[in-house]
C-alpha cells in the first residue's frame, strides 16, 4: 500500500502512518519536518522517474510506502502520476488543506466561483490569459512563473494579486495584497505557494449551485441590437456565428480582434472564455468597445492604433479576427498570420481584396478555406405580410496552422 499524505498547510503527517513506513518519499522540506522511523529509507523528490522506480521496488515486496506532498495531493498533485503507475486501488490518500483553499481562506474569500490554473512546469501564457478573462483566479506558481512574471504580464486592468507564501509555516507564512506593478518589481524567492488574481469589480454574485467560473453563455452570435455601434458598422450576427466557430475561443486562449469597430467579435470571444485584445484606430470606436465590454460584463483590453503597426507590442495570440484593414488588409493579415498559434479569420466585403488576403494566409504556411455568406432576413411589409430583405454578401476566409504548438493548458475543470 502507498499512503499519500497531504501536509505543509498546517497539519503534521499522522504518526501511525509514518511509524510503520519503510520508504518515505517527499520534498526535502516535508521530509525534514516529519518524524521518520530510524530504519526507513528517504527519497527526496526531484525527477519523478527514479522515485517511482524506488516505490515500485518496495511495492513488489509489499512493504509500506509513504509519500509526503503539499496540501491536497489529488489536486494538481502527485496522485495522478501514482495512480497511472500503480493503480488507484493501491493508494491510501490522506488529503490536507490545499494551498488554494488556504490562500482564499487567508484572503477572506469564497472560492467556489474561482478558476484554478497551474503554471508549475507549464507555459505561463495560459495562466496569464485565464487571469485576463476571469475575475477570480488562483495560480499555482513555479520557477519562472511566479508573482513577478505574472504581475509583469497583467499591467493592463484593475487587478489585485494576493501572494501567499509558506502557507502553514507559523514563522514564515506571509499573505500580501499587491498591484501587478508592485509584484513585477520584487524578488519573491522560492516560498510562494499560490497567487490569487482578483478583479474585484467583477466578482460573481448570488448563490452558487455549480462550482467553477460559471456556465458559459446560453447563446452567441448576439443580435446587433445588443451592441452600441455606428451607422450599422458592425459584424452581422450571421457572419459572427461562423467567425466564432472558426476562431474557437476558449478559456486559456488569447484572441485579437483587429479593426474591431464596435468590438462585437471581441466581446463574444470574451463571453466564451478567451482573453481578448481589440485593436481599433478611432477614439470613438475605442470608447464604444469599452462600453460594450462593460455592458456584457467582460474584460477586453483595447489598444488604439492602426494595424499592422499596433500589433507589434502585443502578446502572440491563439486566434485572430480581422474585420478591418482597408488598403493595408494584406499586410494586416500577413502580420496576424505570422503571430497566430492556431487560426486567422478574415471578413471582407470587397471582392477585389479576397485574393490578397488568401495569399497572405497561405504565404504564412496556413491552409486556407472560405465561403461567401449571403443571407436574407424576414422583414415586415404593410398588410401584415413578410418579405425577405437581403443583407450585403460577405466573404469569410480562415487560415489554420497545420500543427498547433504544444501547450499544456493546465486549467482546472
Amino acid at each position: 500500500m502507498i499512503t499519500v499524505v497531504g501536509t505543509g498547510t498546517g497539519a503534521p503527517p499522522p504518526e501511525d502512518v509514518l511509524g510503520v513506513a519503510e520508504l518515505v518519499v517527499g520534498g526535502r522540506r516535508h521530509l525534514d519536518a516529519a518524524q521518520l522511523p530510524s530504519g526507513a529509507e528517504r527519497v527526496v523528490l526531484g525527477p519523478l522517474a527514479p522515485a517511482l522506480d524506488r516505490i515500485e521496488a518496495y511495492v513488489a515486496q509489499r512493504a509500506p510506502v509513504v509519500v509526503l506532498a503539499s496540501g491536497d495531493p489529488g489536486f494538481f498533485g502527485i496522485v495522478r502520476v501514482l495512480a497511472e503507475r500503480f493503480g488507484a486501488g493501491l493508494l491510501d490518500i490522506r488529503p490536507g488543506v490545499s494551498s488554494v483553499a488556504a490562500a482564499f481562506a487567508r484572503a477572506g474569500l469564497t472560492w467556489d466561483d474561482a478558476v484554478v490554473v497551474s503554471a508549475h512546469g507549464r507555459e505561463l501564457r495560459t495562466a496569464v490569459n485565464v487571469c485576463r478573462a476571469r475575475a477570480k483566479v488562483a495560480v499555482l506558481t513555479g520557477p519562472g512563473a511566479g508573482p513577478a512574471e505574472l504581475g509583469a504580464a497583467l499591467l493592463h486592468g484593475e487587478r489585485v494579486l494576493v501572494v501567499a507564501s509558506a502557507l502553514g509555516d507559523p514563522e514564515r507564512e506571509r499573505v500580501e495584497r499587491v498591484t501587478p506593478r508592485e509584484a513585477a518589481a520584487r524578488d519573491w524567492g522560492a516560498a510562494v505557494s499560490v497567487v490569487l488574481c482578483l478583479d474585484e469589480t467583477r466578482f460573481p454574485a448570488g448563490v452558487r449551485t455549480v462550482a467553477g467560473p460559471g456556465a458559459g453563455p446560453a447563446g452567441w452570435a448576439l443580435d446587433e441590437g445588443e451592441f452600441a455601434h455606428r451607422d450599422s458598422m458592425i459584424t452581422k450576427f450571421e457572419v459572427r456565428a461562423l467567425a466564432l466557430a472558426r476562431l474557437g475561443p476558449r478559456l486559456g486562449d488569447l484572441v485579437w480582434d483587429v479593426g474591431a469597430g464596435s468590438g462585437s467579435v471581441a466581446v463574444e470571444c470574451a463571453r466564451l472564455g478567451a482573453a481578448v485584445v481589440a485593436v481599433e484606430k478611432t477614439g470613438d470606436g475605442v470608447e464604444r468597445i469599452r462600453a460594450n465590454a462593460a455592458a456584457h460584463g467582460v474584460d477586453v483590453q483595447v489598444v488604439q492604433g492602426s494595424a499592422p503597426g499596433a500589433l507589434s507590442g502585443l502578446d502572440d495570440p491563439d486566434a485572430v479576427f480581422v474585420g478591418g484593414g482597408g488598403g493595408d488588409l494584406a499586410a494586416v493579415v500577413a502580420a496576424s498570420a505570422r503571430r497566430a498559434r492556431r487560426t486567422v479569420v478574415v471578413a471582407l466585403a470587397a471582392l477585389d481584396r479576397v485574393p490578397a488576403a488568401r495569399e497572405a494566409l497561405t504565404g504564412a504556411g496556413f491552409s486556407c478555406d472560405g465561403v461567401l455568406l449571403q443571407s436574407s432576413r424576414l422583414a415586415p411589409l404593410p398588410g401584415d405580410v413578410t418579405r425577405l430583405a437581403a443583407a450585403n454578401p460577405v466573404f469569410l476566409l480562415w487560415g489554420v496552422r497545420p500543427h498547433e504548438p504544444d501547450d499544456i493548458k493546465g486549467v482546472a475543470q
